[in-house]
C-alpha cells in the first residue's frame, strides 16, 4: 500500500510536535541564580569580633540582622579557619591574643560597666583595711572612687592611681620597680623588697584576659609583680568586665585559685561558673550581688 508524500510530512510535522512537547514537559524550568552573601557577612563579623575584642551570640545578631542559627554557623567556619575563637555564648578575637592597647584606648573600652564594677568594689571596703591596688583602667576606676576616703591605706604599682589620690584623702604608698610605659606601672623584681614587707586585707587585681586557668597578661614582669601582690593578700579580687573572659595573652599572671571573687559587670557562662566553683570564687556582679 502507498502512501502519499502529504501523509508522510504530516506525520513527521505531528511527531516532531509530540517530541517538542514531551520534552518541554521534562525540562526543567531555568533555575534563578542565588545571591551569595556569606564572604560579605563573615567579614563583617570577623570586623565586630575584632573591633570588640570579644563579642556575645546576641550582639553578633544583632549587628548582623542574622538568626544564632546563621551566626553560630559563620563562627564555625571562621573559627576552622583560625580567624577567631568560639567561647560559650560568643566568640573572642585571635589578634588580641598578645596585643596590648595604651593605656588610654583602654579607658574608653567598656567604660560604663568599669565604673559599675568599681562601685561593687569600693562596697567591700572596711574603714582601718589595707588596700592593694594593681594597674589597669577598672583598677583606676576604684581609685577615683576612694580617693575621699580617709579611713583605709592604698598600696598600689599604678601610677596613675597614685596620681588619682595624691593630696587627698587616703594615705597611699607607691612601690617600686622597672617603669612599664605601656600600663604606666611599677613591675619586675625590683618590686619585691617592698611587696615582702606588706600585708593585705585585700587586693583588687586587672587583667588583660582570662583563661580556664586564671589571669593573663603580655609582660612576665607585671606578671612577677601581680602574682607577689596575690600571695600577700588576705583576700583578692579580681576587676573585669565580660569583654575579658576567654582573651588568652602571653603569661599568666595569677590563677583562680588565688583569687576569692571576680566582680564582673555581667553574669559569665555555665562552662566559667563551673571552673569559678571549683576554685572556690565568688562571682560578684555589679549592681546584682553574688552569684
Amino acid at each position: 500500500m502507498s502512501t502519499s508524500p502529504q501523509s508522510t510530512l504530516g506525520g513527521t510535522i505531528r511527531g516532531r510536535a509530540r517530541k517538542d512537547k514531551r520534552e518541554s514537559r521534562g525540562a526543567a524550568a531555568p533555575k534563578r541564580r542565588r545571591l551569595d552573601f556569606a564572604p560579605e557577612r563573615l567579614e563583617r563579623l570577623l570586623a565586630v569580633v575584632r573591633a570588640r575584642r570579644a563579642a556575645r551570640l546576641a550582639e553578633l545578631c544583632a549587628a548582623l540582622s542574622a538568626s544564632p542559627a546563621t551566626v553560630r554557623r559563620d563562627l564555625a567556619r571562621l573559627e576552622r579557619a583560625g580567624r577567631l575563637r568560639r567561647v560559650h555564648g560568643g566568640a573572642v578575637s585571635v589578634e588580641s591574643r598578645l596585643e596590648e592597647p595604651p593605656f588610654d584606648d583602654k579607658t574608653g573600652r567598656q567604660a560604663a560597666e568599669k565604673r559599675r564594677i568599681a562601685e561593687a568594689a569600693a562596697a567591700l571596703i572596711r574603714p582601718g583595711e589595707t588596700i592593694y591596688l594593681d594597674g589597669g583602667s577598672t583598677a583606676l576606676e576604684l581609685a577615683r572612687r576612694l580617693r575621699e576616703r580617709t579611713d583605709v591605706t592604698i598600696v598600689t604599682n599604678s601610677l596613675r592611681a597614685a596620681m588619682e589620690l595624691a593630696g587627698r584623702g587616703p594615705r597611699t604608698i607607691l612601690i617600686g620597680g622597672e617603669l612599664r610605659r605601656r600600663s604606666e606601672t611599677c613591675v619586675g623584681a625590683l618590686s619585691r623588697p617592698a611587696l615582702e614587707r606588706l600585708h593585705f586585707d585585700r587586693a583588687f587585681m586587672g587583667t588583660i584576659g582570662l583563661s580556664a586557668e586564671g589571669l593573663t597578661t603580655t609582660d612576665p614582669a607585671e606578671a612577677f609583680t601581680k602574682e607577689l601582690a596575690l600571695e600577700r593578700a588576705r583576700e583578692a579580687y579580681l576587676l573585669a568586665d565580660h569583654s575579658k573572659a576567654g582573651v588568652v595573652s602571653f603569661v599568666r599572671s595569677g590563677t583562680w585559685e588565688d583569687l576569692d571573687g571576680w566582680i564582673t559587670d555581667r553574669p559569665p557562662g555555665a562552662a566559667w561558673r563551673k571552673r569559678l566553683k571549683t576554685a572556690g570564687v565568688r562571682i560578684i556582679v555589679a549592681g546584682e550581688g553574688d552569684r
